[in-house]
């Protein structure tokens, strides 16, 4: 998708189409519906249609307004924004999303979308629209036999400011849309093409064709597991017929310090049956995404080499299947992870903290001083959050002072769940040092509690079980249903904010 810049006045723009965002400036339940940017003709042309109460202001409300008088492009879209004091660059991102999504449907290829003010913070609105409109430009229809292709192909982003600082987040923004992207295509193919094999395939085509020397990557095979003791990965893999798979991806920018170092570990479990533990057959064609964390990590290590922050960076994905086999794990085993622990394995369907457990050691083997892990760790993180929010625990209080940072400014939603000494104790096992499940309460903190008894202390870490946020069931009007590629837009934010911290 090409992006293009416009600093003429929006009414002046000759273009199929236009879109406004609008933005609700009533009180309580009385919607007023007004222009978030743009001109004279611009408010004349929303003023006639908020008069008849056609456009409100309420989030996502589109409204398509054919040949306004003193306005060169043929229509004007008319697209809500929610209430004037709520509206962030979160809100841009999605209100350009909706548009993109509108769009698409009526078949128009290229389009203009005016930049609303956003308390002084133009680059920040510029690069939330361009986010916005990549995520929503992806669609997940692959293998449709009679697909058609809905993609838009060009944006002009009409833009007011310094346009040294526009184009840069234009850039930003397109860099993180794409890397998202990338994710999103990893998660959306099905278990017989997205092998372990394959995705190691597909992260190293991507770390060459993007030709940087700077960006560089290995991968393994079972070979290696057994070389650096990875018990508790190949306890994983061991019951498939499919090899498992370590990609080490590294980003080693000419004057970066040799620390900090940034660790991204992934879980890439390709396909999940659950193993010998199986589950349920009802719905199990999803756990095709159950890589989810470790395209993620793919996805933004994709965006920070293209970035460019002054910090290295390591994304480490253990990718494998779990299945029932005769050679599978079976409930009551024990295994002898990388860090030496010894694991009880009460439930082989807790899968993705065994393949965690080695691929942190191995980050704090290769010097990594910040731990990121990102996972589809757990059902009970979507009890607990819902579809709403992700769940992040860390053992550092100062790492969550700056994840928090992070957060705000991609505007993700995560929320912080506790992992205190009481959740420890229960993952203690009578036959070893410890247990991969400790029941169905509070499912995802003791899955927490297990990475966290892996990774030890003297490194700060995040881990993040994305199970919640990582698949949309529905369709929603700034993205469709299927992968949505959390946490990259954070994690970029974080290695930035770290790349600039006082050494």
């Amino acid at each position: 998708m090409n992006i293009k810049l416009s600093f003429d006045p929006a009414s002046q723009l000759d273009t199929d189409v236009l879109i406004v965002p609008v933005l609700d400036h009533g009180e309580k339940d009385k919607n007023e519906g007004r222009p978030a940017a743009g001109d004279d003709a611009i408010r004349n042309a929303a003023k006639e249609l908020a008069a008849a109460n056609e456009i409100t202001g309420k989030s996502y409300e589109t409204v398509l307004f054919h040949h306004p008088q003193g306005i060169k492009a043929r229509r004007v879209l008319f697209v809500g924004g929610g209430q004037a004091k709520n509206f962030t660059t979160s809100e841009v991102r999605k209100l350009a999303g909706a548009a993109v999504r509108f769009l698409k449907s009526k078949n128009f290829k290229r389009f203009a979308i005016l930049v609303p003010e956003l308390a002084g913070d133009a680059a920040g609105a510029v690069r939330a629209i361009v986010e916005g409109a990549f995520v929503a430009n992806f669609d997940p229809d692959t293998y449709k036999s009679d697909r058609k292709d809905q993609s838009v192909e060009e944006i002009t982003i009409v833009a007011s400011g310094a346009p040294d600082q526009i184009e840069r987040a234009v850039e930003e923004g397109r860099i993180v849309g794409e890397s998202q992207n990338f994710t999103r295509e990893l998660v959306n193919e099905p278990g017989n093409k997205m092998t372990p094999t394959m995705m190691a395939h597909r992260a190293r085509r991507m770390v060459e064709g993007l030709g940087m020397p700077e960006l560089t990557i290995e991968t393994y095979g079972a070979e290696k597991l057994h070389e650096l003791k990875m018990g508790a990965f190949w306890s994983v893999a061991q019951g498939s017929d499919e090899p498992p798979a370590l990609i080490v991806a590294r980003y080693e920018p000419k004057g970066a310090p040799e620390k900090p170092l940034i660790g991204l570990v992934g879980k890439g479990i390709t396909f999940d049956t659950g193993g010998i533990s199986i589950k349920p057959s009802d719905g199990m064609e999803k756990m095709k995404y159950d890589m989810a964390g470790g395209a993620a990590m793919l996805g933004a290590i994709r965006a920070i080499a293209l970035l460019k922050p002054k910090v290295r960076v390591l994304a480490i994905v253990c990718a494998s299947e779990n299945m029932p086999s005769g050679k599978a794990q079976k409930p009551g085993d024990v295994q002898i992870a990388m860090s030496g622990k010894s694991i009880e394995i009460i439930n082989t369907d807790a899968e993705g903290r065994l393949v965690l457990a080695d691929g942190l050691h191995y980050a704090r083997q290769l010097g990594a001083t910040h731990l990121i892990d990102a996972a589809t760790l757990t059902g009970a993180c979507v009890v607990a959050l819902g579809y709403i929010n992700a769940g992040v625990f860390t053992n550092d209080d100062s790492m969550w002072e700056g994840f928090h940072a992070a957060l705000k400014r991609a505007g993700e939603k995560m929320w912080r769940l506790p992992i205190d000494q009481d959740y420890q104790e229960l993952i203690k096992s009578n036959i070893a040092d410890i247990k991969n499940s400790a029941g169905r309460q509070g499912g995802a903190i003791y899955g927490a509690a297990f990475v966290d008894a892996v990774v030890g202390e003297g490194t700060e870490w995040a881990h993040l079980d994305i199970a919640s946020v990582a698949w949309f069931e529905e369709d929603r009007p700034f993205s469709p249903k299927g992968p949505q590629g959390p946490a990259i837009r954070t994690i970029v934010e974080l290695a930035s904010s770290i790349a600039t911290r006082p050494r």
